[in-house]
């Protein structure tokens, strides 16, 4: 396989985490050209024991570490803070764990590689992270679910984040009423509720009048949601929740 054929069609989404690392495309672009740069010349080479787009991050990390990692200082100025302004609040090498695994898809083990660190030194970089977004974005939840321990669990680990939870609904009246009356900034729904109703049309009501992050526990979901399937895993549940405010266009904050 030639170098080209491995390597192009990594560049849009290698082109997109760079902007994110740095706060700026055209920063973010001059990195990944120094990248592939190396790699035409010879200078890095693309590792073999790693799929073509992990290598070519890791010859990303290299070359971007070796320049000094300069990321760029960003005044957003008064008003609102977007996503990308967020990220720039995380530390850099936290910031570099949670995108790649967050945004870029690539598992721990992998992002460890591409890091050049060790599985357990990602592992806590995503958890410094996510406690800065939990911290960040604390917010009012509404939990549709229909099975009273399940729906306990869940308001247990969105308390241990820091948010609020508004109400726990257990019928699509119930869900529709409760955002009515306090709307939520974050929405945790099951699919099937207990008197036949669906909490995707509970969740359809909801969004036709609130635009708010939703993560589905399990089955179909109307775009844009997050999906985690039953039975969850309690870290699992944090990390979409995390996701889902941070990444979520309604979540403005003040400077």
């Amino acid at each position: 396989m030639s170098l080209s054929t491995r390597v192009t069609p990594h560049l849009p989404y290698i082109r997109r985490y760079a902007r994110a690392l740095t706060g700026d495309q055209a920063t973010g672009d001059a990195y990944v050209r120094a990248c592939l740069e190396a790699v035409v010349s010879g200078g890095q080479a693309l590792d073999e024991a790693m799929s073509p787009r992990a290598a070519l991050y890791r010859v990303f990390h290299v070359v971007w570490e070796s320049t000094g990692a300069r990321l760029e200082a960003r005044d957003g100025g008064e008003g609102a803070v977007t996503a990308s302004e967020r990220l720039l609040r995380i530390a850099p090498r936290s910031r570099q764990a949670f995108l790649l695994t967050a945004v870029e898809g690539f598992t721990p083990v992998e992002a460890a590689k591409i890091l050049g660190v060790s599985f357990e030194a990602v592992e806590d970089l995503i958890g410094e992270a996510q406690a800065d977004i939990d911290a960040e974005l604390a917010t009012d939840v509404l939990i549709i679910e229909d099975e009273p321990v399940i729906a306990a669990d869940i308001a247990g680990l969105v308390r241990e984040l820091g948010h609020h939870v508004t109400q726990i609904a257990s019928t699509r009246i119930e869900a529709t009423e409760a955002a009515r009356l306090e709307a939520p900034g974050l929405v945790l729904a099951d699919i099937q509720l207990a008197d036949g109703s669906s909490g995707i049309d509970a969740v359809r009501d909801i969004l036709s009048g609130l635009d708010t992050p939703v993560i589905f526990i399990t089955g179909e979901r109307p775009e844009p949601t997050f999906l985690i399937t039953k039975p969850f895993q309690p870290e699992t549940v944090k990390a979409a929740i995390g996701q889902a405010l941070f990444f979520h266009p309604r979540n403005r904050l003040p400077v």
